[in-house]
């Protein structure tokens, strides 16, 4: 078990929990994450407000979070680019490919496909680096129009 912030239905900021839930399952192609620090951004509450992004079969409790920085845990079969102990952060929520995100960064621990991460740079705290992901997609998305 694990520490998390979830909800059960999509609605207000009421709906959201503290409590115990089940650590995540690691599949092939995907990393078990140690968060050592998640960032909020405006998407975060629009899925637990209204269900946008989300498929009807994505399962309950859902936990928040599209960023984070943190230290892999476990590997999945098949990841080769990453190993127990490493620095990693990234966005998490890969809205294209059309699975269901259970697991989000407001917990102890996550999971994320292997594409969807980076090494974080030594340079740069948990902290900051989990601010990065959406952030600089954002700002890249604005240039690419």
């Amino acid at each position: 078990m694990q520490k998390a912030w979830f909800y059960n239905e999509y609605g207000s900021v009421d709906v959201l929990q503290f409590g115990d839930i089940p650590l995540p399952n690691v599949v092939p192609g995907q990393v078990l994450v140690k968060v050592r620090a998640a960032a909020l951004n405006p998407v975060d509450y629009k899925i637990r407000k209204l269900g946008v992004l989300r498929t009807a079969d994505a399962p309950f409790p859902a936990v928040p979070g599209c960023d984070l920085a943190g230290v892999v845990a476990e590997v999945g079969e098949g990841v080769s680019k990453f190993n127990k102990g490493d620095e990693i952060y990234g966005d998490i929520q890969d809205f294209t490919v059309g699975n269901p995100k259970q697991y989000g960064t407001l917990a102890q621990y996550t999971v994320a496909e292997e594409h969807l991460l980076a090494s974080k740079p030594h340079n740069l705290s948990f902290e900051e680096a989990a601010s990065l992901p959406l952030a600089l997609l954002t700002a890249q998305q604005a240039f690419d129009t």
